[in-house]
């Protein structure tokens, strides 16, 4: 240290030395900048600033996939069903059947009655009637000019009623107004549909211990399911029914894990139409669940717009009809989302496209016996209609 000088051991800046000091006046407003920006790591406030905004529009395009891929950390599996053996061979005679299931036959089967809220799926609606003609007593159908998410929407079969001639004598139908209320969560209109249905149910003549078939159109119980629960006695008073799950077509076999449609032993001022869980208890292997199975490509749309899940389309995007039969033919999801299962196993396991089938064994019988009319519902037949 100089003598007489006087010593500083506090370490300085170079750079703010020079821009902070009296010899800096010149560049004072650089300097203030550069001064304000001494002990800030760059590198990191550039990374912030860049990476933050990246992150959330990666939350917002790709947020309903990490809620669906992390939904097994807050939400169990529901209660697993009472799975009840189901057993049929068409050689078999029905007393047999009722035994194997531990019921009793009846001398007379029960009337049956098959309800459902119709939108516009014309085709699978004639396989399902068809399947179900020669055991339902009562066909009812209610129709909306709305659709659950309130638009506007032409009553499909009151204008096609022709094709049904063969169902007109069993047939109660009812149209429903629509509210139109909008910005409404769609599950309210749909259920003050399923309450009108209730209302047509009284018109059709249903009484006590007739079966009453709850279930949307393209959710199609088999007929000997249906025939086997009109003519054994004892069954449960509540049964939903196991139905093999297929998008699209019957090429895209899902899983069989489809048991929202049930049977219902009708109890005058009990039972109520519903679509959600009533029992536990579930009768295996009851039919098939026939997922956005349409000749068109505009139906694809429509319901895409029209159903209780309308948010899951995030942008036009998902309804540009080039992308959709690309979808399609793929198996992959319309909605670009992932499985929605309760264990990482389960997602895992059904992450990508649905393999394709190449089996069209134990379909309904009316679509293998009229199968040049309904070649895009078999295997091998991916392309659809733009009309």
């Amino acid at each position: 240290m100089p003598d007489g000088g006087y010593y500083n051991s506090k370490k300085t800046d170079d750079i703010c030395e020079d821009v902070c000091g009296e010899t800096s006046r010149a560049a004072l407003s650089m300097s203030r900048l550069r001064c304000a920006l001494r002990g800030f790591d760059l590198k990191a406030l550039l990374l912030l600033l860049v990476g933050v905004p990246i992150l959330i529009f990666i939350i917002y395009v790709h947020g309903q996939k990490i809620t669906y891929f992390l939904r097994p950390l807050w939400e169990s599996p529901p209660k697993p069903f009472n799975t009840i053996p189901h057993y049929y061979h068409e050689n078999v005679s029905m007393e047999n059947l009722c035994k194997l299931h531990g019921w009793g036959v009846r001398e007379t089967p029960r009337r049956v009655f098959d309800a459902v809220l119709f939108s516009n799926e014309l085709d699978i609606l004639e396989i399902r009637w068809h399947e179900l003609s020669p055991y339902v007593s009562e066909f009812i159908l209610l129709e909306s000019n709305s659709t659950f998410t309130g638009l506007k929407k032409p009553l499909v079969f009151a204008k096609n009623r022709h094709q049904f001639k063969f169902a007109e004598s069993r047939l109660t139908y009812g149209t429903f107004g629509g509210r139109f209320v909008k910005g409404e969560n769609p599950f309210v209109e749909e259920s003050y549909q399923r309450v009108a249905l209730d209302q047509l149910l009284k018109v059709a003549g249903i009484t006590d211990d007739d079966l009453l078939i709850m279930s949307d159109v393209d959710e199609i119980p088999s007929g000997h399911t249906i025939n086997l629960l009109r003519w054994c006695d004892d069954i449960p008073e509540k049964l939903h029914l196991q139905l093999r799950n297929y998008l699209y077509s019957f090429e895209f076999y899902l899983d069989d894990k489809s048991w929202r449609a049930s049977v219902h032993r009708y109890r005058a001022g009990k039972t109520r139409y519903a679509h959600f869980r009533t029992t536990d208890d579930l009768l295996a292997d009851s039919g098939w669940h026939c997922s956005f199975c349409f000749r068109h490509i505009s139906e694809f749309t429509f319901k895409m717009m029209a159903y209780s899940h309308v948010d899951r389309v995030r942008s036009p995007y998902y309804l540009n009809p080039s992308r959709i039969q690309d979808v399609i033919c793929r198996g992959a999801d319309l909605f670009d989302m992932l499985p929605e299962e309760y264990t990482f196993q389960e997602i895992i396991a059904k992450l990508g496209p649905i393999p394709s089938s190449y089996s069209a064994v134990h379909l309904p019988g009316h679509l293998l016996q009229n199968a040049d009319e309904y070649r895009y519902l078999l295997p091998g037949n991916c392309k659809r209609e733009r009309g």
